[in-house]
């Protein structure tokens, strides 16, 4: 038999729980939530309490859901997020015509948010929402109007429009004499750190060093 709506945890709590599995830290997520690390803590056990399951394993700077918290984050992600989207198309009738643009955070935090403020000035009478998310979501999700993404050309499918390229360059601790790398083998040497991501091979030394020779 279903209980009472009136004994589900607050949403507060859910709302946090889903932060925190979205970030799979307490940190990042109390920055998110702005809150700090200890009341995002206390959050979490008080819905661990109020449902008398652990919903963390707690590790040495690393978290991670039990069976039952990953099932109560999935759900509470899905269902909070539909219900955020159902509040804001009914808050938005009668005001501001909307405009979602969805971004990696990088993107967001970087680019797109110092340029906000002067398209506001511009055009007034449209409200920009920002969906911030490093995961990819595709043309044709739901509630999102404008994606920029990360890609080669070829792959950019068809309407959408190149914003700016992007120039990498090697760094190195200024102990390190990089006059002297001068040769494939002296490069070799050396320990090079990249971004282990498959997706992403401009960002790896091997099609760096190849485009010269």
């Amino acid at each position: 038999m279903s209980k009472p709506l009136s004994t589900l945890p607050s949403l507060d709590l859910l709302r946090t729980l889903i932060v925190v599995g979205q970030r799979m830290s307490i940190t990042l997520a109390a920055q998110d939530l702005y809150l700090t690390q200890s009341a995002v803590s206390k959050q979490i056990r008080q819905l661990e309490q109020a449902l008398g399951v652990a919903l963390l394993v707690r590790g040495h700077r690393s978290i991670e859901f039990t069976a039952a918290g990953e099932r109560l984050y999935q759900s509470a992600d899905q269902h909070l997020r539909a219900l955020h989207d159902t509040l804001g198309q009914i808050a938005a009738q009668g005001q501001r015509h909307s405009v979602t643009v969805s971004a990696s955070i990088g993107i967001t935090a970087l680019w797109l948010l110092p340029r906000l403020g002067r398209f506001q000035q511009r055009c007034p009478d449209v409200e920009v929402r920002v969906a911030a998310d490093n995961r990819l979501h595709g043309p044709q999700t739901p509630d999102i109007d404008l994606a920029i993404r990360y890609c080669a050309a070829q792959d950019a499918p068809a309407g959408a429009q190149r914003l700016f390229g992007e120039s990498l360059v090697p760094v190195a601790h200024p102990s390190l004499n990089i006059q002297r790398l001068e040769t494939s083998a002296q490069v070799a040497s050396q320990v090079l750190l990249e971004l282990d991501l498959p997706n992403r091979p401009w960002l790896h030394w091997h099609g760096w060093l190849q485009a010269r020779g």
